[in-house]
């Protein structure tokens, strides 16, 4: 699928009040699909199938033991950002998903929160970085939302963050601890600081206070401006416990897969320029290696014949993983409204339209609603490591990113704008 090329001096797209009505149009599907079978009245969220059902409780075709963190805090996340956008009934969801933080991930004996939650006991009691993140998000949207519980989970992960993960030296998060916060291993990864680099700017905007604006602009300087720049901005994922690359690691095939992620090339394309903005335009490196990281995630990981970005690539920039995930192609659409609107290169505004032309043709249901999840090398849907309709969070901001300043985070657009659904 050969990228559009666009033509100068043509209205972009979100100049066009037609495409912005289809993208809240893509936001309200998404929420409609989304709410009407989500809360487990037992606390936490179902996971969905294709066609919005509840997976039943341990169901394998759910792929997932529990009620995971990061599926409970996204919801939290995404619904404060409905009710940002006015939509009654997202103050039940935020409810529900506030008070399951509290009262089901959180270890009230050794604080900090389980990552997999059952109805008796944790099905996976460890503490890791990648869903203490998105509890600092889930409070932060929640504070911006105005929920009354908000500042206690705002203060109590800011706590655990500071005591147990921030390693001052690298200037960076540790990965993973057990329930009695013993190192679970040495292992130090990306993923994990990117969205807390998300959180932390989120708390940031929501709080006012700079700690969480500096922590974030030293994880972006260890992962991208040293790393990935040394890399040749194929941006690493695995690191040694001193901050060493380690490109023969291979993980979770979810969350840690061998090799490099162009996913996470794009996500942190956007995030940086965010840094930049919010940082008051000061570390002049940041909207460079965004570029960087754009144009070579396309270069390497966009199919070209087909369309969709591979999933992993090996060290070289071949494809390893050829399924197309929804999530890349989410970041590569943040990444490029972004990009259009700082830097204005024609470039950008047509990868922004070749993105959203294949994620409107292939990724999202039609027939049943919501987004599939993944892709085999023919474009046809397929499950493994996802399984039915397991996020709401990429593809919503990927709808309501493009129509927000590229000034901060949807939470803090949709409080500075007139944006409504």
């Amino acid at each position: 699928m050969t990228p559009l090329v666009y033509t100068p001096g043509a209205p972009k797209w979100v100049t066009l009040s037609s495409h912005r009505a289809w993208l809240l149009q893509q936001a309200d599907n998404l929420f409609s699909f989304f709410e009407k079978g989500c809360i487990n009245p037992l606390g936490g969220f179902y996971d969905l199938d294709d066609e919005g059902r509840p997976f039943p409780p341990g169901a394998p075709a759910g792929g997932r033991p529990g009620r995971q963190i990061h599926s409970t805090t996204r919801m939290v996340h995404c619904f404060a950002i409905a009710h940002l956008l006015g939509r009654a009934g997202a103050d039940v969801i935020i409810d529900h998903g506030m008070d399951f933080i509290w009262k089901g991930h959180r270890d009230a004996v050794n604080g900090g929160y389980f990552w997999g939650v059952g109805y008796d006991a944790p099905t996976d009691a460890t503490k890791q970085a990648y869903g203490h993140a998105f509890v600092l998000l889930a409070a932060s949207s929640a504070k911006v939302a105005g929920h009354p519980d908000a500042d206690r989970l705002l203060t109590d992960i800011s706590t655990v963050l500071a005591e147990h993960f921030w390693e001052k030296d690298p200037g960076a998060t540790a990965e993973e601890f057990t329930q009695d916060w013993k190192p679970y291993d040495k292992y130090r990864g990306q993923n994990s600081n990117m969205h807390l680099t998300e959180a932390l700017m989120a708390a940031f905007e929501a709080s006012g206070d700079g700690d969480y604006l500096r922590m974030a602009e030293s994880i972006a300087d260890l992962i991208v401006r040293r790393h990935a720049a040394q890399n040749g901005w194929r941006l690493p994922e695995h690191f040694t416990q001193d901050w060493q690359l380690d490109k023969d690691y291979s993980g979770s095939p979810m969350f840690r897969p061998y090799g490099t992620t162009p996913g996470h090339w794009l996500e942190w394309a956007r995030l940086l320029l965010q840094l930049w903005e919010l940082g008051g335009r000061k570390l002049d490196w940041l909207p460079d290696a965004s570029k960087h990281l754009f144009r070579q995630a396309v270069k390497d990981g966009w199919d070209i014949e087909r369309g969709g970005f591979y999933y992993s690539l090996e060290w070289d920039g071949s494809p390893r993983i050829r399924d197309r995930y929804w999530w890349p192609c989410c970041e590569g659409i943040g990444a490029a409204a972004f990009l259009n609107a700082i830097d204005g290169d024609a470039f950008f505004e047509g990868w922004y339209r070749t993105i959203w032309n294949f994620i409107a043709a292939r990724f999202i249901d039609k027939v049943h609603g919501g987004w599939h999840a993944q892709l085999d090398d023919d474009l046809k849907a397929n499950a493994n490591p996802f399984y039915g309709k397991p996020d709401l969070y990429h593809a919503l901001q990927a709808c309501l990113i493009p129509l927000l300043p590229s000034t901060g985070s949807i939470t803090r657009g949709l409080l500075t704008t007139g944006v409504r659904l």
